[in-house]
């Protein structure tokens, strides 16, 4: 019957939908597993009832009329002879999610990186300050370096954003109990990450005397940890959820993914890139304010609010 499931559900990916489809759906599943309940009752072995229901209930077309979707079958078949989508097999999915692994490492280390390398100043402000400088330009090359590196991992899966393409139900499944398994790490990352971020600035306010010259340092590295956390987790699981929402939404196969963790849709390009550049760009802020002010106790007060303010610069830009 698992074999009858599947045709079943490869035959109805296409179609809209709607509650027309899947009560037709339904009712074919149930002729479907009459027929095969009763082949085998007559003692026919399973390949040859699977095969027989197959092959008298597997032409969606010819049945388009008894179950009345016969304008579905005919908008469908027209819209997948337009889109010609990509059909990705399973073994592709899961090399575009080793892909995306090692991307989102180097990503999440090439981030805490850059955001450590003032660190290295600080250290050694009281004793050789030209190492702390050299330290710091070799960080940010390094880091830098490997967020340029974490781009070209998966260039090779590009068609994935520009192309149409689709997956079928044992890959959806496959991937989706990766996504189940990989959700409490995801979970304890960001969680972990959220709130190294929020104590960061303790280390200024416990430390004091020869310790308190190293608090600064100490709290970007804090910091940094945090966003590699945040970073890594919600790259690894965006690869997910790509693969999961291939298949066009208003069709059965697009129920293949979570409906409960849908990826956020831009209004528009300029919105897309204020996301993407948010959090960079709070933290040069954050650096900026307090190199200048050297109020390190104070300017942590930053991050609450950019917090506060993303949730507020995701409703505007995104459309869920």
């Amino acid at each position: 019957m698992e074999t009858i499931k599947n045709y079943l559900e490869a035959m109805f990916s296409g179609l809209p939908n709607t509650p027309e489809v899947r009560k037709a759906k339904a009712e074919l599943f149930q002729m479907m597993e009459d027929k095969y309940n009763e082949l085998i009752s007559e003692g026919k072995s399973e390949n040859t009832a699977v095969g027989t229901v197959i092959s008298e209930f597997g032409n969606l077309d010819e049945l388009a009329e008894d179950l009345g979707l016969t304008r579905e079958v005919n908008e469908s078949r027209a819209r997948e002879s337009e889109m010609n989508s990509r059909f990705v097999t399973l073994d592709q999915a899961r090399a575009y999610l080793s892909s995306k692994g090692r991307k989102s490492l180097c990503l999440a280390l090439g981030v805490f990186l850059c955001i450590t390398c003032v660190s290295w100043p600080i250290i050694f402000a009281e004793s050789e300050g030209l190492i702390g400088v050299i330290l710091m330009f070799v960080s940010i090359a390094v880091g830098v370096g490997l967020i340029v590196f974490s781009s070209f991992l998966t260039s090779e899966w590009k068609f994935l954003k520009y192309e149409p393409c689709r997956i079928d139900m044992a890959t959806a499944d496959a991937v989706n109990e990766r996504r189940r398994a990989f959700e409490p790490v995801r979970a304890l990352c960001v969680a972990l990450g959220v709130i190294l971020c929020i104590v960061c600035w303790l280390p200024n306010m416990l430390f004091t005397n020869a310790l308190g010259l190293l608090a600064p340092a100490l709290m970007f590295f804090l910091i940094g940890i945090g966003v590699f956390l945040i970073v890594y987790a919600n790259n690894v699981y965006g690869g997910f959820m790509k693969i999961l929402h291939l298949n066009d939404r208003s069709t059965m196969g697009g129920a293949y993914g979570d409906p409960n963790a849908r990826p956020a849709r831009y209004k528009n390009t300029a919105a897309e890139t204020i996301v993407t550049i948010y959090w960079p760009m709070v933290t040069c802020i954050y650096l900026i304010v307090s190199f200048l002010t050297f109020s390190w106790g104070i300017t942590w007060i930053i991050w609450p609010i950019a917090g506060v303010m993303y949730k507020v610069v995701m409703i505007a830009c995104c459309d869920d």
